[in-house]
């Protein structure tokens, strides 16, 4: 018994490695599973001989998924925490919904308060074969969905980058299908437009560190205002954390307009309202940007950051559905869309000069 294999120390035969043995790409592969009549006889054979050799099995939720289609995608509805700050997910789900629909898609929700409750509504979702594929938001480090989802062949993509155990990014992972939004580049959009407007002593109102969101939009900030000759003892005493909400962006704009401030760069439009109200209690001299340019926003003329949220629903849709197909589901490289800045009345010059 000594010469047997332990259970488990074999890996299992994956699409990648059929692919590699073979000398073909993983579309390759894809097309001699669901799509042989694409490929020239030799290299079906090959392909189908592979498979063969090494055992590879597909999931069976897969094959399910792709032989008796649902017409549903499922995507996580998340708890109201702030009705500014939720009508960015609500947009996405509005424009998801809908071109859903033009593809004679559905959109099923579904709710769970952890990864793990997550990771049950995966299993009882694919279980009873009630959805084709998932959307997945609200990305975080050690996210534990992705392995999930791939290790039972079921289609997915993610609108959220994925993040390392130490919170940096991995902008050049293909282990699975995802966009993002560069916060980054909407933050330093705005702090340029700030600095264009004759503001030198621009602070940031965002969220706590270990968010790695908005680690991401105050990276923008500081790197801007970095280029601009801000030293880092300034750039420290200009930057705030808070939780997000209006009554903690007023807070934080006060104490920051009595340390000099005389612009804000915020993380949400919720610390951004709040941001504007303190700089209008104070005389209305100072300038203020949010982000995610919500109705809020628009209505209170507040300069904010929008989202290409319709362009990112395209691309994880058609990523699902190229799954579904057969396809990989990651075509080319991760995508970082970049935001606009969207300028209105809040964006006020430096007292003394025009804009």
């Amino acid at each position: 018994m000594s010469g047997e294999v332990p259970l488990g120390a074999v890996p299992r035969p994956t699409v990648s490695s059929v692919a590699l043995l073979a000398g073909v790409s993983r579309q390759t592969v894809s097309n001699a599973l669901n799509n042989p009549e694409r490929l020239q006889p030799a290299t079906l054979k090959k392909v189908l001989d592979t498979i063969e050799e090494t055992g590879y099995v597909r999931s069976a939720a897969a094959r399910q998924m792709r032989t008796a289609r649902s017409g549903v995608i499922a995507y996580r509805l998340d708890r109201v925490r702030d009705g500014i700050g939720g009508a960015v997910l609500d947009t996405f789900l509005h424009a998801l919904s809908a071109e859903a629909e033009r593809r004679d898609y559905r959109v099923m929700l579904y709710t769970a308060d952890s990864d793990e409750a997550e990771l049950r509504q995966f299993s009882r979702l694919t279980r009873a074969r009630t959805v084709d594929a998932f959307i997945l938001i609200e990305t975080h480090r050690d996210d534990v969905r992705y392995g999930w989802l791939s290790e039972h062949g079921i289609p997915f993509s993610v609108f959220g980058r994925p993040w390392s155990s130490d919170g940096t990014n991995h902008q050049h992972s293909l282990n699975h299908a995802w966009i993002d939004v560069d916060g980054a580049a909407g933050t330093a959009q705005a702090t340029r437009h700030l600095l264009e407007l004759g503001h030198r002593e621009i602070a940031f109102v965002g969220w706590p560190h270990g968010s790695e969101t908005g680690d991401e939009r105050r990276r923008g900030w500081a790197e801007t205002l970095a280029r601009a000759g801000t030293d880092a003892p300034r750039r420290q005493s200009l930057d705030s954390w808070q939780p997000d909400g209006i009554l903690s962006g007023s807070n934080a704009a006060r104490r920051l307009l009595d340390a000099g401030a005389t612009a804000f760069v915020c993380a949400s439009d919720s610390l951004a309202i709040g941001a504007y109200s303190a700089v209008q209690a104070a005389g209305g001299q100072g300038a203020v940007v949010g982000f995610d340019d919500t109705p809020t926003a628009a209505a209170l003329g507040l300069s904010s950051v929008r989202q290409p949220l319709d362009e990112a629903v395209g691309w994880a849709l058609g990523s699902v559905f190229a799954q579904l197909d057969g396809a990989p589901g990651v075509p080319g490289e991760p995508s970082l869309l970049t935001p606009q800045l969207v300028v209105r009345a809040s964006s006020r010059p430096v007292r003394g000069t025009t804009a």
